[in-house]
């Protein structure tokens, strides 16, 4: 064989020339437009949260382009103005980040437990928590509400928490064992070699190594909690209600009260959202990072 002839490269097939001609600009153009596509839902919510009723109920929220006059803030005012609708976002703020920082820390904590701590039974432990991965929220419903009630906390913020982190646990301990056990051991037996205790060597070296893993099961576990309503309806009561509850019970009790529902929809959505872009480049690098060694 010359020289020539190892150069020769086998002829690409139809599929891969037209996948190598769509990487290009063509590729990029196409995923923007679905984005947009599927981003116009939701400026079609914020453009009717700034509207009148009226004017809702006369036309639809494109209008606002040949009236831009239509848009004004007195929805967001009358929201802010009725007290069980501030009172219910206060709510889903004192339950969502102590159900979130409560889920990292202990998952934390018992991920680096399974992943680098020799203790009786750590396997079986571990087996039991994955298994605790495909138990529905549905089943401990009932279970639950007897024992919160005969505990007295059946309706208080505390109870909605604790149900959170009892479910959130599990997977937050699956994800950061598998995360922490990548961690090189030569780098751990250093710094046990330089004196460190098992807490301080949690502190120091594991937890900044896992602040993408950390980031990203931090996102996930605010999404789900934020965004519950099954667990809050059960849960909580009137004086404990997040917002998902109470902008239900103004569809309930209204039917068409859309200066509320659009602004409080609106106002529930755009959190998470600010939330996720926040720490995007955090939760690109542990989802990246989980998916390769």
């Amino acid at each position: 064989m010359t020289a020539l002839d190892s150069t020769v490269r086998a002829p690409r097939s139809l599929a891969s020339r037209v996948a190598g001609r769509a990487a290009g600009g063509a590729l990029r153009v196409f995923l923007v437009l679905i984005a947009l596509f599927w981003l116009v839902p939701t400026f079609g919510l914020l453009v009717s949260s700034l509207r009148d009723p009226a004017d809702i109920a006369a036309s639809g929220w494109w209008k606002v382009f040949t009236a831009p006059g239509q848009l004004t803030v007195r929805s967001y005012q009358s929201l802010l103005e009725k007290d069980a609708i501030t009172h219910a976002l206060l709510n889903t703020v004192w339950i969502t980040v102590p159900a979130t920082l409560l889920v990292v820390l202990f998952g934390a904590m018992a991920g680096y437990a399974f992943a680098w701590m020799d203790f009786r039974g750590r396997d079986g432990w571990f087996l039991l928590v994955v298994a605790l991965l495909v138990v529905p929220v549905q089943v401990a419903l009932i279970p639950l509400s007897d024992l919160f009630g005969k505990i007295g906390i059946f309706g208080d913020v505390i109870g909605v928490v604790l149900f959170h982190v009892g479910f959130g646990l599990p997977f937050a301990i699956f994800l950061l064992r598998n995360f922490f056990a990548e961690i090189p051991r030569e780098l751990l037996e250093a710094a046990r070699l330089d004196g460190a205790g098992e807490a301080r060597l949690f502190l120091t070296v594991v937890l900044p190594l896992g602040a993408p893993a950390l980031a990203s099961l931090g996102i996930f576990q605010f999404l789900w909690v934020w965004n519950d309503m099954l667990v809050a309806l059960v849960f909580s009561d009137s004086g404990s209600q997040p917002l998902t509850v109470a902008l239900q019970q103004q569809v309930r009790q209204f039917g068409s009260n859309i200066e509320v529902l659009a602004p409080g929809a609106f106002l529930s959505m755009v959190v998470p959202l600010v939330v996720f872009f926040a720490f995007q480049r955090q939760f690109v690098s542990g989802v990246m990072a989980g998916a390769v060694k």
